[in-house]
């Protein structure tokens, strides 16, 4: 049973070694690439929930990304996704919700509409229209390809992007 458990314990040890170096041996010269990351899980007794975050260093220093926001942004695929990196902390948006800013986009969080990532003209055109605090409110889907373009829902319409023209549709 020692010999078992000495035996496991050693194997976690060199995997932990092997995974420190492996992050270490980027082949990207660029110094200031910002792909440095860390994962930290904390649990909430009060809640009974677990919450992951994860800090990443980027030239403007560490910004954590946490709950819905970094799973979207990994779903998303982190920063080698069209998002890109983290320019700043969440910050709160209204009725509840948060908002996250990237170089590609952002990614709102709402308890009741979920998160999304809003980004490119329909992004632009739903900032001209008053954003989450408008007539058009959260986004309730992400961006998705329809013939010729792209769309985006909101709890108050929708915004499409054909042929290189943008329309919003209110409800």
């Amino acid at each position: 049973m020692h010999h078992f458990a000495r035996r496991t314990a050693g194997i976690i040890a060199a995997l932990a070694v092997v995974t420190a170096l492996g992050a270490g041996c980027d082949k990207n010269d660029n110094k200031d690439s910002g792909s440095a990351t860390s994962t930290t899980t904390a649990a909430s007794a009060a809640a009974g929930t677990t919450t992951a975050e994860t800090k990443i260093s980027t030239p403007n220093g560490e910004i954590t990304l946490s709950g819905g926001i970094l799973d979207k942004y990994n779903q998303m695929g982190g920063a080698a996704s069209p998002l890109g990196m983290p320019t700043g902390a969440a910050k709160e948006a209204p009725d509840g919700g948060w908002v996250q800013e990237f170089d590609g986009g952002a990614i709102y969080a709402n308890p009741t509409h979920g998160t999304h990532v809003v980004w490119g003209e329909i992004r632009k055109a739903w900032d001209d229209n008053g954003g989450a605090g408008g007539k058009l409110g959260y986004p309730t889907s992400d961006e998705y390809d329809i013939p010729g373009g792209k769309q985006s829902d909101f709890s108050g319409g929708s915004i499409t992007w054909v042929n290189n023209t943008t329309t919003v549709a209110e409800k």
